[in-house]
């Protein structure tokens, strides 16, 4: 065996250079002697652990022997997943990107590792190890492209949740490609995959799709809540059932807040706050779930009575949420919002909330808001400070703001803040300085490159 022939001729040359025994050698590595002697005489495959020992008695960096392993046994051996498995998981340690992809695009060619790959890159998910998840993924889903298997659209969906980035051009087309694989999910899948698509089309602003996805969810939920019994589910989602149904009318009024109906979007609010109708006895997740909601229903309540126009709620809204640090960004947004749309001064608010203006991750009692989601939400928010101070003359503070809208902006592809801070600019040009006026066209021209690079992209692949 040319590749184990490698192996065992750099040992053998390592032990006469050093003037070690095999007893000696065997003591580094911790290894037997009498199992390191039939590994040097061929009596026995190398194992993954022992392959590694030897490596690090060897002073040689971890996977040093990898791409010849693969050779030995995989290629030109027999393709034994006792050690294909081992070996894909230490590559993934090492980012061993590319013997990773030897190894799959040999095996692939047999089906039957098609599941054996599906749970190795599971394990890798959970573990983090996500572009060598990627790569098995992949390379199972096109191996069973034509079989419109459960594990296929498994396989979408993780892949969906691997390449979602900042790029909001790539987060769409990532959306694209995984929705037509929903409705081939077990149904728990398919509420969590629901959320996860709906949040991102939210950060898109697509809000008729967002509110399209939520009353998919909401029906889904809705039948394994009150038609199935809990012990009669197979699988479970990652959350209680119950969250499903009181998120799916969250993201009804989030619509509606974004499209100036504010009295259903209260009427939404009512709806995740009164649960009633949920089966008795609750237990602590779902407790939990409940009463995070009905928080966001008080406070969304202030909100959308704020944002219709009743500026006289603001002191009761800022007393609520002042003391629920989770709901202060969120607050603040909305506020800068209706301040310049009715146009009245929130100036001691921006003071008090000061340490509140940087971007943070967003958390809930219930968990992380995607990062999409709060990324959009900051990029607006900068916009909306800016809009208020160039209103006040403050233009030191404006430009600053609208400067950092515009970077983000054009950093994610938001063709939507990107216009809008464009106008903005254009309008208030006259006011700015030479270095913002500069700054300006130098954020101008890296949207232009990218998407002249866009363009280019697209044209080779049609």
């Amino acid at each position: 065996m040319e590749a184990a022939a490698t192996i065992l001729t750099e040992l053998e040359h390592y032990l006469r250079r050093e003037a070690l025994t095999l007893a000696q050698f065997a003591e580094r590595t911790g290894l037997h002697s009498g199992t390191l002697s039939n590994i040097i005489h061929a009596r026995r495959p190398i194992a993954m652990q022992q392959l590694d020992r030897i490596t690090s008695a060897m002073g040689k960096p971890d996977g040093f022997f990898y791409e010849m392993y693969i050779h030995d046994y995989i290629i030109e051996g027999s393709a034994d997943w006792r050690r294909i498995g081992p070996l894909l998981q230490r590559c993934a340690e090492l980012d061993k990107l590319g013997a990773i992809k030897n190894i799959v695009q040999h095996i692939m060619d047999n089906l039957m590792y098609s599941p054996l790959l599906f749970e190795a890159a599971e394990a890798l998910f959970a573990q983090g190890y996500l572009v060598a998840a990627a790569l098995l993924y992949e390379n199972v889903a096109a191996g069973e492209k034509l079989q419109h298997s459960e594990r296929l659209a498994l396989c979408q969906y993780r892949l969906f949740a691997i390449r979602l980035e900042d790029n909001q051009d790539e987060n769409l087309r990532a959306a694209n490609q995984f929705e037509p694989y929903i409705e081939r999910l077990e149904e728990a899948d398919q509420l969590d995959a629901l959320k996860h698509l709906a949040d991102i089309y939210a950060s898109l602003h697509r809000w008729d799709k967002v509110m399209e996805l939520a009353e998919l969810m909401g029906h889904k939920a809705d039948i394994l809540y009150h038609h199935f019994r809990k012990d009669s589910v197979t699988k479970t989602p990652t959350r209680p059932i119950i969250y499903y149904i009181l998120y799916a009318n969250l993201l009804g009024s989030l619509v509606c807040d974004e499209r100036g109906d504010y009295e259903q979007a209260l009427q939404y609010a009512s709806l995740y706050s009164d649960v009633s109708w949920a089966r008795s006895p609750v237990n602590e997740e779902e407790s939990r779930v409940i009463e995070q909601f009905k928080e966001w229903a008080t406070a969304n309540s202030y909100l959308y009575r704020l944002m219709a126009g009743q500026v006289d709620v603001l002191p009761d809204y800022i007393k609520y949420v002042e003391v629920r640090e989770n709901e202060i960004f969120q607050a603040l947004f909305k506020i800068m919002q209706a301040a310049n749309r009715y146009r009245f001064d929130v100036d001691a608010i921006l003071l008090q909330f000061t340490d509140n203006l940087s971007y943070k991750e967003q958390h809930s009692r219930l968990g992380k808001y995607t990062q999409q989601l709060t990324g959009d939400k900051y990029t607006r928010f900068l916009t909306e400070l800016a809009i208020y101070y160039l209103r006040k003359n403050n233009l030191e503070a404006g430009f600053e703001y609208l400067m950092g809208s515009l970077e983000s902006s054009v950093r994610t592809r938001s063709n939507d803040s990107i216009v809008r801070c464009v106008g903005l600019f254009e309008k208030y040009r006259a006011a700015a300085s030479v270095e913002q006026q500069e700054a300006y066209a130098g954020l101008i021209g890296e949207m232009h490159r990218i998407n002249e690079e866009r363009a280019s992209y697209i044209i080779k692949t049609l």
